[in-house]
Formats: C-alpha cells, structure tokens, sequence
C-alpha cells in the first residue's frame, strides 16, 4: 500500500469503527449493556460515563442491572436514563436500578431497521467524502511532478479501499437489521 492512501485507509476504518459503535447502542430486542454508553452523570461535578460509577450486568435477557459504588447517585442515574431516548422506565429497590426491556413490536423493529439502514447510508457517504479528500489531493500532485499515470494508481487503490469499507458497512447493517428483525 502507497503511504499517500495509508491515512485515507485509516480515516475510512475510523469511519466503520465510529458506526458499528453507535450501532452497538440500538436496542435489539435483548438487553445490551452498550446502550448506556451514551449516558453520563454529574459526579462530584463531572459529566461521567454510568459504566464508571456502577457496576453494569445482564442477570436475564430483557434486563440490565445498574449497582451504583454510592447510593446517593441512584437518583442521578435514573434522571439520565429517563432524559435520554431510550424509552425505559427505570425501577429500583433503594440499592439497585433495574431496566426491563419491554417486547419490541413488529413496527418498532421496522423502525429500528429503517434508523440502521439511515445509519449505514450516513457512514458510506462518509467514506465516500474522503474518497473524494483524496481525490483531490492526488490531482494536487499532478502539480508536483507525479506522474499521471502514478496519480491514477493512487485513485484506484483509495477506490479499492471505498468499495471494501462501503461492502463492510452495508455488511453491517444487513448484520443488525437481522438481529433487530429477529423474535
């Protein structure tokens, strides 16, 4: 590989790695610790993840169980859960949060399959402006005696790489439309 493509190679799997994270927090029917990801609370002043101040476990397969280390941060957490769009109602037993995932109805699903497949096409058309980023910095070399037969190697090597990470992201979405889908 040139290393004039190896940084565009790198902002491309950036790109997957950032969507197939936010993927990770769509709730597929099963409780995924992972959907807590997007949510701090104020700690002692600071904004942190629940991870870092709660012990997160999965005791069944529609439920996560949230221990926070301090008692105290029982309310905080249940606030942010609620502020969030997670549509779950927090309950707890003064010690510990538990969140009950209710059944996803079937139009539900479709609904979360739709925001996968809005999710996939927002990361291929990412990939696909850096495609174009180095585009335009190979025409850029034209100007400094590289060839332009060289020039055309460099684009269809960062057009190889687009078409692998927009095959990898539709990939993933049909991977997670199938798990959404699935009773």
């Amino acid at each position: 590989m040139d290393e004039r493509t190896k940084k565009y190679e790198e902002k491309m799997q950036k790109t997957l790695s950032g969507f197939e994270a936010e993927l990770q927090t769509i709730r597929a029917g099963r409780a995924n610790p992972h959907i807590l990801d997007k949510l701090s609370v104020d700690y002692y002043g600071t904004p942190t993840p629940i991870q870092q101040v709660a012990n997160v476990t999965v005791p069944e397969a529609r439920m996560i169980q949230i221990q926070p280390w301090e008692s105290s941060l029982i309310k905080k957490i249940e606030k942010a859960i609620l502020a969030s769009d997670l549509g779950l109602n927090p309950s707890n037993d003064g010690k510990i949060i538990r969140l009950v995932f209710p059944e996803l109805t079937e139009e539900r699903r479709k609904e979360l399959v739709k925001d996968v497949r809005k999710k996939g096409e927002g990361a291929k058309v990412a990939v696909r402006n850096i495609r174009r980023d180095a585009n335009d910095a190979f025409k850029k070399l034209s100007k400094q005696d590289v060839s332009e037969d060289e020039i055309k190697d460099l684009e269809d090597e960062v057009q190889k790489m687009t078409d692998k990470y927009i095959k990898l992201a539709d990939e993933t979405v049909e991977k997670k439309s199938k798990e959404i889908l699935t009773v």
